[in-house]
């Protein structure tokens, strides 16, 4: 086992090299790492199982099946949001973050209404789906994940996921919307994935007491980023989630974390992620450029102090992708980087808890999702309370402090400053 591991730490080095000195023939090299990498960890995983699910000769009582409602679990939340408090500048805005912020409407808003139904139907096969009731500001209804995973061991520690889910690229993009203390997730590393989401298929590896630990930070409600595997290795369209692919390119990612436990119980989680691919943007007519296909590439690390009380959370990412020029009229490829700090102090008196923090983020490059892949310069501060009367309702408040540039073909100089009060009513049932 511990051969096979250091095999596993092998090709997530390699990957991670890939990564970083990317261009188009590497990404073909790098898919076929994958591919040769599951079909060995396939074969190892089924190969250790094999000796485990061999049955002694002896007489055993007939399992008893489970019924529907016995396998399959719903759970869900909802979040009402109101954003129009003390906004000094209505000109102030983030479509990314929340469609309700800026402008000359506002008012009270359903930021997301979800339901999740999952269920193990089978010792080794896994279903997740979560519809959103509330996508787009307009209160409809979309698929957000709808995947299974296949386990290729008796322990399920080797497992393939199949169908639209998160990519694993982020601990706060990774992180449920649930969980999260900011009301939004940052510009820096979310504009690499919107939505966290695409259609794919990922590999992912990590020991039982790993898996355990993972599910022990989401339970204890110490804000964990959910069981994404310790080695994580994928491919998927790159063109974000309900959408189809625009080219023949897959995008490959790849991420290693491991959360040490001190001896005094102190939790730390580090991580590194990078990913690569072509992705086709949404280009205006004005523009001077025909292309529409960039190669794209990010890279970096995540570091996670859990609140154990004090909580200290940072990420940041480098690379490159598409970006809008203002000063020719035209998308380039650019550098592209960004990231925060988190700090929060747990309170906990055993009835109650509180949770104070505070969020820095930065992000300066393209938003290769929006119009003319919307250049994009960002400095947001924010301050703010999550209090937790019980586990199933939660009241934040946060007040902003923004310094926004976001501007493509259709608004060339748009720079806007501004602060406002946003306020988030959350049930967990």
């Amino acid at each position: 086992m511990r051969h096979y591991i250091d095999i596993l730490g092998s090709q997530f080095c390699s990957a991670v090299q890939f990564i970083i000195s990317i261009n188009i023939s590497a990404m073909r090299r790098l898919f076929a790492v994958a591919l040769v990498f599951l079909t060995i960890s396939s074969s190892v995983a089924f190969a250790r199982s094999t000796e485990t699910d061999t049955l002694p000769n002896t007489k055993t009582t007939p399992a008893v099946a489970k019924g529907l409602f016995e396998t399959i679990r719903l759970r869900g939340y909802a979040q009402l949001r109101y954003n129009g408090l003390f906004q000094t500048n209505p000109d102030l805005k983030c479509d990314q973050c929340d469609k309700s912020w800026g402008g000359e409407g506002g008012g009270f808003f359903f930021r997301r209404i979800r339901l999740v139904f999952s269920g193990q139907v089978h010792e080794r096969v896994f279903f997740y789906i979560q519809p959103d009731f509330a996508s787009g500001g307009a209160n409809f209804a979309q698929i957000r994940d709808a995947y299974f995973d296949l386990g290729l061991d008796a322990k399920n520690e080797f497992r393939i996921r199949i169908g639209q889910s998160k990519i694993p690229f982020g601990f706060e993009n990774l992180q449920s919307s649930s969980n999260r203390l900011p009301l939004d997730r940052n510009d820096g590393l979310n504009s690499a994935a919107p939505n966290e989401r695409d259609l794919g298929a990922f590999f992912y590896y990590a020991p039982s007491r790993i898996r355990q630990r993972f599910s022990y930070l989401t339970s204890s409600g110490l804000k964990g980023s959910g069981d994404y595997g310790m080695f994580g290795i994928g491919v998927y369209n790159g063109q974000a989630a309900n959408n189809m692919d625009k080219n023949k390119n897959v995008h490959v990612v790849s991420r290693f974390t491991y959360p040490f436990e001190l001896p005094s119980g102190q939790i730390i989680e580090a991580s590194f992620q990078g990913y690569t691919g072509k992705f086709v943007i949404n280009k205006s007519q004005t523009t001077v450029s025909d292309q529409t296909e960039f190669n794209e590439h990010r890279y970096g690390p995540s570091f996670i102090l859990y609140p154990q009380p004090f909580g200290l959370q940072a990420e940041y990412n480098l690379g490159r992708g598409p970006e809008y020029d203002p000063e020719t009229n035209e998308v380039k490829d650019a550098p592209l980087n960004g990231g925060y700090v988190l700090a929060s102090y747990r309170i906990n008196n055993g009835k109650t808890i509180l949770i104070p923090f505070s969020r820095y983020h930065y992000y300066k490059g393209g938003k290769k999702f929006e119009l003319d892949a919307t250049k994009h310069r960002v400095k947001e501060l924010e301050v703010g309370v999550e209090w937790q009367p019980n586990k199933s309702f939660e009241l934040v408040a946060m007040y902003t402090f923004s310094e926004r540039t976001f501007e493509n073909s259709l608004n060339p100089e748009n720079e806007q400053k501004g602060s406002l009060l946003r306020l988030q009513a959350q049930v967990n049932f």
